[in-house]
């Protein structure tokens, strides 16, 4: 089967964003007295959007509903500041997507990134690449592992799901790759182990992005 489309996560995925998202999480913990987490802590900490990353922050005693939500008012204000510090683009991503592109594929982002920052991360740091549908976590759309988001891109571009390769570095992604029956790439660079991503329905596990064109008949 020749692929013809392409869905990436974002953070772990595309871009290097931990220390970012770690010293925003970090900054508002101190700020409120609490203890902080070392950085890689924070690789399982995110993947399901800002709320549950603070919340897992959090100790135990401190996750009433109204504390994780102010927290996360303070979180996005900080990591608005920061999140440019240090996040880049994995190395071999930029060779990815330009070989992608020029085999002419469809590209795609789907992240539990807030939508409008999802945006303006893939705007600023990956510009000089056309993705044909770049989404967030938007209002009455359920974030991943749901596949609506995944579906709906799908239909925007009017590829069958099975057409797809879907490249993430979590167990929410691999589920909702395989929830659209998309085929589901797990990539050991992102924050995540190869077991989580091959019990959570990865069909192809990779350690370097341009491993990708090993395994894959794209022509």
């Amino acid at each position: 089967m020749k692929y013809k489309a392409v869905i990436f996560d974002l953070d772990g995925t595309l871009l290097d964003t931990l220390q970012d998202l770690a010293d925003s999480m970090n900054h508002v913990l101190e700020s409120e007295g609490l203890p902080i987490h070392e950085t890689e802590k924070y690789r399982y900490f995110v993947g399901n959007g800002a709320y549950n990353l603070v919340k897992r922050s959090l100790p135990p005693d401190k996750q009433e509903e109204s504390y994780i939500r102010y927290c996360q008012t303070l979180f996005k204000k900080e990591y608005g500041k920061r999140w440019a510090d240090t996040t880049k683009p994995y190395e071999g991503i930029p060779e990815l997507l330009d070989k992608l592109t020029d085999l002419g594929f469809k590209l795609a982002v789907l992240s539990n990134k807030p939508h409008e920052a999802t945006l303006l991360v893939v705007n600023k740091l990956l510009p000089n690449w056309t993705f044909d549908a770049v989404f967030g976590e938007r209002e009455g759309v359920p974030r991943k592992p749901d596949p609506a988001g995944a579906l709906e891109i799908s239909q925007l571009f009017g590829i069958p799901t099975n057409e797809f390769i879907y490249f993430g570095d979590t167990s929410t992604d691999m589920v909702t790759a395989k929830a659209a029956e998309m085929f589901a790439v797990g990539v050991l660079w992102g924050f995540r182990t190869a077991d989580e991503l091959m019990d959570n329905g990865a069909d192809l596990i990779i350690e370097k992005p341009l491993d990708i064109f090993k395994f894959i008949q794209t022509e």
